[in-house]
């Protein structure tokens, strides 16, 4: 960082040391060289690069984000369904009392506080009744390894889902955005004629709109659980809805050691 820093200021100097010995016995130069549009240029150009990368890296963590609550609804899908191959009654009621509690969990709990680039613990809890009850049922079951499979990937998919959860784009890089967004449209405002310039005025006034309206995006798609674009928990909602309903045919009458929301309830402890 130091280097970069260093090496930009001594080619300024030196640019500006060649400028006054080149130009120093050359009177008719005084009036020559770049408009200030040429100077602003560059910067104009580099301002629609930086934007158009950093949005195509927080349009790709949006993608991540909407992949890894897919992978955990379908884990926890399959979760479900093999648990009806366990003969135990018992057992089955367990593991897929735990996938209605845990998805009940992620969205309730988990999915609000994933706004702000954090996890809830609440989910955690019926994780852990999962690997509990996978300690009951034993490696001699058939469905033992599709089990903790299963499990292994709805693990990984929630991992990914809260690490996408954190802005892609550091802060340090948004607000440098902010900064060459200003200097943009300032430069932009500097070319457009004094008179006679309502066209360039509602250009410019569309131009700032836009390049606003891209930060704008930028900054929602890299939050993909928080903004107006946000990742919805329609996948996880339905794979509770259909565990719920496979517990209840399962064993009717039975309640489920969980609240509507996924919070364990209090016999339960």
């Amino acid at each position: 960082m130091i280097v970069t820093i260093v090496v930009a200021a001594v080619a300024l100097i030196l640019g500006l040391i060649a400028h006054h010995f080149l130009r120093r016995h050359d009177s008719d130069a005084d009036d020559e060289g770049l408009s200030v549009r040429d100077l602003i240029s560059p910067v104009q150009t580099l301002t629609v690069l930086i934007l158009a990368f950093v949005l195509a890296t927080a349009a790709g963590s949006y993608n991540r984000a909407e992949e890894a609550v897919h992978n955990e609804a379908n884990a926890a899908d399959h979760l479900e369904e093999t648990a009806e191959f366990l003969p135990n009654a018992a057992q089955r009621r367990r593991v897929q009392a735990d996938v209605v509690c845990y998805t009940r969990a992620v969205r309730h709990y988990e999915w609000p506080t994933m706004a702000h680039g954090e996890s809830s613990p609440v989910p955690s809890v019926w994780t852990a009744d999962l690997r509990a009850a996978f300690k009951d049922i034993g490696t001699d079951q058939g469905a033992f390894g599709m089990l903790v499979g299963a499990d292994d990937t709805r693990s990984k998919a929630r991992q990914a889902r809260l690490t996408e959860s954190t802005a892609a784009v550091p802060a340090a890089i948004y607000w440098f955005m902010l900064v060459l967004l200003s200097i943009t449209v300032i430069s932009l405002c500097l070319c457009i004629p004094r008179r006679r310039n309502r066209p360039q005025l509602a250009t410019l006034a569309m131009a700032t709109a836009l390049l606003t309206a891209t930060l704008l995006l930028v900054r929602d798609a890299e939050c993909p659980f928080g903004g107006a674009i946000s990742v919805s928990p329609t996948a996880i909602a339905d794979v509770e809805h259909q565990a719920a309903r496979d517990f209840q045919a399962d064993a009717p009458g039975v309640d489920l050691p969980c609240d509507s929301q996924g919070h364990k309830q209090s016999g339960n402890a």
